[in-house]
């Protein structure tokens, strides 16, 4: 669209040039919108789409096509056209038109499109280029009718040094090279903070925007991108870190120039709010020039564009080769490179069949038509130009068109969304491949059908690689939770019936009593946040907890065999000690102020101590008795072996006390209720379901085997002392460890049977075996002499041992027994 084709004269052509953040895109589509049609021509697919949605916000869908090249929307009578600056359809024409970051006129790739647009491509009243200020100088070399407009950047913009990955501040967008390093780098940052947004110039528009969406929705507070970042795409980013400073540019890899990193690093910061930009990871630190020239949006001018001949001569392949040739003759431009377009042209001329074919003007331009099929999926150039020579072939055919039978089994091979993310962007890539293909109305057979197919499945795979990007590098609870630490001083905090614990939404664990137990995390991140929650939402509703806990009556609390303290039917509490008359208890969790921890654990100690002084009323007042010396003689000893012991002694250990015992000091026996029976003196009160139970809580660490009734359960090893024996009601004989009421019945079954071995019926009553029985009671007449002798008693020596021998001659000499002289009878007399 040049000015002499309008017929009304030239436009007003105007260069809004300056550094990022100055505004210049919506001062454009605020132009176009004032006039009444317009175009604008866009660098990314991606922006391109972001702005047809905010025009169509303003002016509806029936006035906005969207063109790309993948892409066309296009209504009955549309005003307004948002394009790619390889889609725009120039030969339409409109009041305004305007082209988006001119400066990658001098991209070595698409660099001549560009060019072509600043040359030619005008409104009919209003011409914007918007760009860097590097073009000033060439714009005004190659435009000489332009008017410039200076565009202060809104917000300062400086440099912040290196900062790890892991210690990056919130709001932070990461700036990577490759695939492989963006992906890298996000599954980092998951494990690290949260979870991060994904977005490349490769994606979708459906999926980019959903990526953007978690990061301007604050779901996520980190964005790691390749340099499509620095586009036009405007997001909340107040820090922008450098992972690399070297990329492939489409021929080789190379350092970034100092106005790409300005254009990058450009992007933090949002109108009147400052931004950061350092590096991270590996990046080496820039150096102090290039440092200052971002800082002062001062760069070395464009001296050159990229330039192609825009008049292709379609007479032959031979001429239109010549006119891709064509140097530009003109200063500031330079001939570009072969673009792939052309490259697969010239391999195109070496095929005898194609240059067969492409001898007539029409079929020539469909060749060309065909070599400029763009390659979304970054094949081979060999099988790109594979596919460029099959739709030449068809499109020169009999039909003029591509098959059903062409299209539909390459359709059926995407149309699939399992899979991972490489996957889903391959299959992507090849639905923009058809989508390309479906938006030639002269390519098809059904074109609308395949646009309407392309269009639905491309939005499908959209969707699901938004999930799988999502779910893979961002943890939802874990940022959610950390958003709302960040964000909200005071956190909505639900807790259930059932003591589930939910926090904005999200159960982060369960409230049992005081004690809070967190969901376990997929991570360690995750595991912190949750802890950090708890005690900022949580804390509170334990410390009230507590201080009713330190309140409550008796009647409030109970104990477990098992040690646990409950404190209206949830765990508080665990024993932690074996005297029951000196208890110690620890509170569970750790939450909740210090002081009310320390009064809650002296009130479970104060309960049990009242508690074991309750359940254990015989033993508690033997232990006084002795105590105060109401108890003296030989009554005294055995008392003191009861409480040793727990409430239970082998009565062999004092049989001898037992015997001498006089009349009244029987009676004391029997004041203080214990009990002398044939193999055991015992406190039956200590036998009891309520003092077991208090009993066992204070030997809850030592392991005893599950018995029923009087069965034999045999001794763990090691075994386990009286103590804990004494609270399970039971007696250490021969290895087994046997119920007391089951040892007294056993001698009043021994004392009816007489001298006669038990019957059957009573070895069934006592649940033993015959050869159980047998050894029991070998153990049971086996006197104290021959039992494991005590401590401080030497061992007898086995007869005919050297021990014998060495103990024979170190025993002290026995006494020498005088004979006494007989007497005589008459002595005797």
């Amino acid at each position: 669209m040049s000015d002499r084709s309008t017929g009304l004269g030239p436009s007003r052509v105007v260069a809004v040039l300056g550094p990022t953040n100055t505004g210049k895109t919506h001062l454009a589509v605020e132009r176009m919108l004032g006039h009444a049609s317009g175009m604008i021509g866009l660098p990314l697919r991606l922006l391109a789409r972001e702005i047809y949605d905010r025009i169509v916000a303003r002016v509806g869908k029936a006035r906005v096509a969207l063109i790309t090249g993948e892409e066309k929307i296009l209504p009955d009578r549309p005003a307004f056209f948002v394009c790619t600056v390889e889609a725009m359809p120039l030969e339409r024409s409109v009041d305004f038109l305007a082209v988006d970051e001119i400066q990658l006129a001098a991209d070595p790739e698409r660099g001549h499109v560009f060019t072509h647009r600043l040359l030619h491509a005008r409104g009919r009243h209003e011409t914007m280029f918007l760009g860097a200020g590097t073009m000033v100088p060439l714009v005004r070399r190659l435009v000489p009718d332009v008017e410039f407009q200076a565009r202060e950047r809104f917000s300062v913009l400086t440099y912040a040094g290196s900062e790890k990955l892991t210690r990056l501040p919130r709001r932070s967008a990461v700036v990577a090279f490759s695939t492989d390093q963006v992906y890298a780098i996000a599954e980092l940052i998951r494990r690290q903070k949260g979870g991060a947004a994904v977005v490349m110039g490769s994606l979708s528009p459906r999926t980019r925007n959903a990526q953007v969406e978690l990061f301007q929705s604050g779901e996520v507070d980190y964005l790691v991108a390749t340099d499509a970042v620095g586009m036009g795409l405007n997001m909340d980013v107040d820090h922008v870190a450098f992972a690399g400073m070297r990329k492939f540019d489409g021929r080789r890899t190379r350092w970034l120039h100092a106005h790409e990193v300005g254009q990058i690093a450009g992007r933090a910061g949002r109108h009147l709010r400052d931004g950061t930009w350092g590096v991270t990871g590996e990046c080496q630190e820039p150096d102090e020039e290039l440092v200052e020239q971002v800082a002062e949006h001062r760069f070395d001018p464009v001296e050159q564009a990229e330039w192609r001949n825009g008049k292709l001569d379609f007479d032959s392949l031979k001429d239109l080769l010549r006119s891709l040739s064509v140097t530009p003759g003109r200063a500031g431009l330079r001939l570009t490179e072969p673009a792939l377009d052309e490259t697969l042209l010239r391999r195109a001329a070496t095929d005898e069949d194609v240059a067969r074919i492409a001898r007539s003007r029409g079929a020539l331009m469909r060749l060309w038509d065909a070599c400029q099929l763009p390659d979304f999926q970054k094949t081979t150039l060999d099988d790109h130009a594979r596919l460029s020579k099959e739709i030449f072939h068809a499109l020169t055919s009999g039909r003029g068109r591509l098959s059903e039978d062409w299209i539909a089994p390459r359709f059926a091979a995407v149309d699939r969304d399992d899979g991972q993310i490489d996957q889903l962007s391959a299959r992507l890539s090849g639905v923009r491949t058809l989508a390309y293909i479906a938006q030639r109305p002269d390519w098809l057979e059904r074109p609308k059908a395949w646009r309407e197919q392309t269009r639905a499945l491309e939005d499908r795979l959209s969707d699901v690689l938004h999930e799988r990007l999502t779910a893979r590098f961002v943890d939802r609870r874990t940022t959610a939770l950390m958003r709302s630490l960040n964000d909200r001083p005071d956190l909505d905090v639900e807790v259930s019936d059932a003591g589930e614990v939910s926090i904005e939404g999200a159960v982060v664990g369960r409230l049992d009593g005081v004690r809070f137990d967190a969901e376990t995390g997929a991570s360690a991140l995750e595991d912190r946040t949750l802890r950090a929650a708890a005690r900022r939402a949580v804390g509170p509703e334990v410390a009230r907890r507590l201080g009713r806990l330190a309140a409550d009556g008796d009647e409030a609390f109970a104990v477990t065999p098992a040690g646990e303290v409950l404190w209206r039917g949830e765990i508080a509490g665990r024993v932690v000690n074996d005297d029951p008359f000196r208890p110690r208890v620890r509170l569970l969790g750790e939450l909740g102020p210090e002081a009310a921890r320390r009064r809650a654990e002296r009130r479970l100690e104060a309960w049990l101590a009242a508690e074991t002084g309750r359940a254990l009323r015989d033993l508690r007042r033997l232990k006084d008795a002795v105590e105060r010396g109401a108890i003296k003689g030989l009554p005294r000893g055995i008392a003191f072996r009861l409480i040793e012991a727990g409430g239970m002694i082998d009565r062999r250990e004092v049989e001898r006390d037992l015997a001498a015992l006089s009349q009244a000091e029987r009676r004391t026996i029997r004041a203080f209720a214990i009990r002398v029976g044939a193999h055991t003196v015992w406190l039956p009160g200590a036998l009891k379901p309520r003092a077991r139970t208090l009993a066992q809580a204070f030997a809850a660490n030592v392991r005893i085997p599950a018995g029923a009734g009087g069965a034999l359960r045999p001794l763990p090893e090691p075994a386990p002392g009286a103590r804990a024996l004494s609270a399970y009601g039971l007696r250490a004989v021969g290895g087994f460890a046997i119920p007391v009421e089951a040892l007294e019945r056993l001698a009043e079954l021994k004392r009816e049977a007489g001298k006669a071995d038990l019957s059957d019926a009573a070895l069934s009553e006592l649940g033993w075996s015959a050869a159980e029985l047998k050894a029991v009671l070998a153990a049971l007449r086996t006197p104290r002499a021959q039992q494991p002798d005590r401590p401080g008693k030497a061992p007898r020596p086995v007869k005919d041992s050297p021990f014998a021998a060495l103990a024979a001659l170190t025993a002290p000499p026995a006494p020498v027994r005088r004979k006494r002289p007989r007497r005589k009878p008459a002595e005797r007399a």
